[in-house]
Parts: C-alpha cells; sequence; structure tokens
C-alpha cells in the first residue's frame, strides 16, 4: 500500500495535499455518520469528529511537504508532534467514548496526512464497525446508565454536599454521577448537578422528598438526561 505522495508523484505536491484533505474529510464524515447511529453525542461533539481529521491530515502533510526525502524519521515525526501540539483541544466532561473517538479521528487525519489514505479509510471503518458492534451487545449494559435522568439540587452552602446525600443515593438510585458543582446568590448557596439512574421509576416522589429534608426545603428537579451540554 503506497502513499498518496508517492502514487501520484508527477502531480504538485501541495496539490495531493488537497486531495488528502479532501479524503480525510469524506471518511471522517462518513466515520462520523456510522458512530452517530449507536451513541447519543452533542451536536458540537459530531461537528468536532468531522473536523478534526481534516485539520490534522492538513497539518501533517504541510510537514511532509517542507521536509525534503532526506529527513531522519526522527526529524519528522518530532517535527509533527511539535506542529499538532498547537491545535489546543479542551474537552469538558467528555465521555471516555468520546475522547476514544476523537483520538481515533486524530489517527485518521494522521494516516491521511502522511498520503496512506487507503489505510485511514479501512482503519475507520473498523474502529467504527467495533464501535457498532460493542454498544449493541449486552455484554457492558451493567455498567451503563440506561435510563438517566439528571438531578439538580440547591444546598446551602454549609451544607457538606460530598456525602450527604449517600445514604439516600444508596437507597435509590441505580448510579449516580456528579457532573457540576457552582454557587449562587452571592455564594451563600450551592447548585449540584448528578447524572442519575432510579431503582424504582415509581419512588421518584419518596427520593424527592427525603432529599428536601437535607437540602432544607431548596429548590430540586428531576429532568431527562440529554448529554453534557457543556462537553466539547
Amino acid at each position: 500500500m503506497n502513499s498518496l505522495f508517492n502514487l501520484l508523484g508527477n502531480f504538485d505536491k501541495v496539490v495531493i495535499s488537497l486531495i488528502i484533505i479532501a479524503i480525510a474529510f469524506a471518511i471522517s464524515m462518513l466515520f462520523t455518520l456510522v458512530i452517530s447511529l449507536k451513541m447519543k453525542g452533542t451536536k458540537s461533539f459530531f461537528i468536532t469528529s468531522a473536523i478534526m481529521p481534516m485539520i490534522v491530515a492538513a497539518v501533517v502533510s504541510m510537514v511532509s511537504i517542507f521536509l525534503d526525502d532526506t529527513t531522519s524519521g526522527a526529524v519528522r515525526i518530532a517535527t509533527i508532534a511539535v506542529a499538532l501540539g498547537l491545535i489546543r483541544f479542551r474537552s469538558v466532561n467528555a465521555k471516555a467514548e468520546e475522547l476514544l473517538l476523537l483520538f481515533a479521528g486524530i489517527a485518521v487525519g494522521l494516516v491521511c496526512g502522511l498520503g496512506y489514505v487507503a489505510f485511514a479509510a479501512i482503519f475507520a471503518a473498523l474502529v467504527a464497525g467495533l464501535y457498532i458492534l460493542l454498544t449493541s451487545v449486552n455484554l457492558f449494559n451493567n455498567k451503563r446508565f440506561n435510563n438517566e435522568k439528571m438531578l439538580k439540587i440547591t444546598i446551602p452552602e454549609s451544607l457538606e454536599y460530598s456525602d450527604v446525600f449517600n445514604d439516600t443515593f444508596s437507597h435509590y438510585l441505580k448510579h449516580n454521577e456528579l457532573m457540576e458543582v457552582k454557587t449562587t446568590g452571592m455564594g451563600s448557596l450551592f447548585k449540584l448537578s448528578y447524572r442519575i439512574e432510579l431503582k424504582d421509576k415509581r419512588e421518584e416522589k419518596a427520593f424527592i422528598d427525603e432529599l428536601r429534608t437535607k437540602n432544607g426545603n431548596l429548590e430540586i428537579s428531576i429532568l431527562p438526561f440529554v448529554g453534557e451540554d457543556k462537553a466539547l
């Protein structure tokens, strides 16, 4: 399997680079569309997943062009690492699978940038296929949030939130995860956001009533969990 830089050696390298970038975008779009069939992610995540490989491919292909054939492999790798280090990527509260798939996109962009677009397409198809397969089987269902809710609780600043709700959570919930803590009311109140799953949906009111006795009857809300709004 040869690089496009070798197969299209008669063309200008900048033209080859543009072809590589276009192919990287096409591959990443198909990859993103496939994983969106099974993954509940934010719109911003899917946009990032679709565009990131193209950006990486552009960086790597430009580095490949401006380094001549006599440059050692170690120098090429170091230069690419420095170039990619200029792309600062930050994810707030990103799920593990989101980070996994974004790293897969980076890998696709790297391989495309080096000109091995066929390998990149095969790799993207393999990752997408494995993702669809593993999310379709019941192997990991006991470790996933199924009927997820977003619990928001307002508490006074004097209340130690790290363990005050532990007994209530263990009684009513299958899972809980603290997603966000923020202050309000000039610092006199805290707003906590939890990702939860109730053991029994019929006990939702009893669950809220018990929480009210601990937070001083301040505001409590339970909403459908639709993903981390701030993620990516």
